[in-house]
């Protein structure tokens, strides 16, 4: 009989970049995700965006069948709530307060990276299980609080909840192309006064003086990483105190995926202004950074939104994902979708509340997606 076992690790140099990412080869790499990639997991760890003082302590999840890698899950310890876009702050100050030690949990995630992927990274159900198997016996053999599964997909929620974890629905904008053959192709199947109004923000936009490049691979250079820094690091420092990955993560990242990334940068008079970090799919376009350090009227859509949805459709991608939140998405285009979590908790009563909590939240999130969708760009009928 094969033998399955399950072991973690504290380092993603723990296993061969060939091992990890040959495993989940089916559908669970929708979209060609590139970030449970090992590259950029590595790329997290060797740059110190993750690890020690950071509160994102890796734990990674290896399944072995006969000796042989048949699953993976990215997976911390986490001593904060910082980095997830799944919010849990208030379960967290819930638990403390019924007497609780709530950190550190575990988390299987991407850290800093709200974009739906695969999380039980393996062809095999029965591995996927395993898999949550393992988590919830790591978190009661170091008695941990919990273990959630944030961003999974569609699927591994199903297989989840039918294991006992508890699902969550939250919300994200994304546009999807429906064999557009150019911008302009998607502009025509707006409403008129919405087609108008994205047109008239594009022209004010591209007005800012300067121009617009679309750059990749080894088109990327060092001083464009310098000036994509410089924008992460004044966005950061406003949204979050402190930007959480260090500036030696974009080196890595030039060093083993400039492949797998889009930088649309403005320039003006020789110097970025602005600029929108994306990274490539097989088959989505994620948004993932953007900063300025001029303010120019509209420019943050044009390199956003406007920018990716023209990069996507000359790619043939099936979609774009933006980033977290965001309703001033929905004017231009990026529609309301489900993302999705699973959460495991081991105190008893934490647990029976939180099911009923999230029995309500999964019922308004929907009645909102739906309401918000009603207001969207398109034409009716």
């Amino acid at each position: 009989m094969a033998e399955l076992t399950v072991s973690v690790l504290p380092s993603i140099g723990g296993i061969a970049a060939a091992e990890w990412d040959g495993c989940g080869q089916g559908e669970a790499r929708r979209g060609g995700d590139p970030f449970t990639t090992h590259r950029f997991l590595a790329a997290l760890e060797e740059s110190g965006s993750v690890g020690e003082g950071t509160g994102w302590h890796p734990s990674h999840l290896v399944a072995r069948l006969d000796g042989a890698a048949v699953g993976v899950a990215p997976l911390y310890v986490k001593t904060h709530s910082q980095g997830e876009y799944i919010f849990d702050h208030a379960w967290a100050h819930a638990y403390e307060r019924a007497g609780g030690r709530y950190y550190p949990k575990l988390q299987c995630a991407v850290p800093f990276t709200p974009a739906t992927g695969p999380r039980l990274i393996a062809d095999d159900p029965n591995v996927q299980t395993a898999l949550l198997a393992a988590m919830e016996h790591v978190a009661g053999q170091a008695g941990l609080s919990s273990a959630h599964v944030t961003f999974c997909t569609a699927a591994e929620r199903a297989l989840g909840e039918a294991k006992g974890w508890l699902g969550r629905t939250t919300t994200q904008y994304h546009w999807d192309n429906d064999g557009y053959a150019s911008y302009e192709d998607f502009l025509s199947r707006l409403s008129s006064r919405k087609r108008k109004a994205l047109r008239k923000e594009r022209e004010r936009a591209n007005a800012f003086g300067g121009e617009i490049l679309s750059l990749r691979g080894d088109q990327i250079k060092p001083q464009h990483w310098d000036a994509m820094w410089a924008f992460y690091q004044d966005t950061g420092g406003r949204k979050w105190g402190r930007p959480y990955l260090t500036r030696a993560f974009f080196d890595a990242l030039h060093e083993t995926m400039r492949d797998d990334c889009l930088l649309i940068l403005a320039e003006r008079d020789g110097r970025a202004v602005a600029g929108a970090l994306n990274l490539i799919g097989r088959d989505t376009l994620y948004g993932r950074y953007w900063g300025c350090v001029e303010d120019h009227p509209f420019l943050h859509f044009e390199l956003c939104y406007h920018r990716a949805i023209d990069w996507a459709i000359a790619h043939g991608l099936a979609r774009v994902e933006a980033g977290a939140q965001g309703e001033h998405k929905l004017a231009r285009g990026y529609l309301p979708v489900e993302t999705h979590s699973l959460h495991w908790v081991g105190d008893a009563g934490f647990r029976r509340a939180l099911a009923g909590y999230l029995t309500d939240e999964i019922a308004a999130v929907g009645d909102d997606i739906a309401e918000t969708a009603a207001f969207g760009p398109f034409r009716r009928g």
